[in-house]
């Protein structure tokens, strides 16, 4: 009984690791978009924080994108508070990595990843 036990343990504290995904599994590091756009959603979770914003297409056409940022408590120590982006704000990411997937509008944060705020404060993403 404590054999299974202790195995039931051990798996429970390792599915969070296990759902973790690879930055390089998802997303191209060698192709980056420039982004400007309105913010529509902020999930401020763990382990990844996510902005969505609506961002105008070449065609004119408006589209939502999701940004993957670094964890919160990270993006705390880079100078974030957790309403430092509200919804309706209108922000430009710098650099980000395109999702793999085309068929994903996601975005994520690289190490040299930015995002300005419309009152010009640059904010490190990771």
């Amino acid at each position: 009984m404590k054999l299974a036990t202790g195995c039931a343990l051990i798996i429970a504290t390792m599915m969070p690791v296990l759902a973790h995904h690879s930055f390089e599994a998802e997303y191209w590091d060698d192709k980056t978009a420039n982004l400007t756009g309105f913010v529509t959603k902020i999930d401020w979770q763990n382990p990844h924080a996510y902005i969505f914003i609506n961002t105008k297409q070449d065609d004119g056409t408006m589209k939502e994108m999701r940004f993957e940022l670094g964890p919160p408590y990270a993006l705390v120590r880079g100078g974030w508070k957790k309403d430092t982006v509200k919804i309706g704000d209108k922000i430009s990411i710098d650099g980000a990595a395109v999702a793999k997937d085309p068929k994903n509008n996601w975005v994520g944060a690289m190490q040299t990843t930015s995002l300005t705020t419309a009152a010009g404060q640059k904010l490190p993403t990771r």
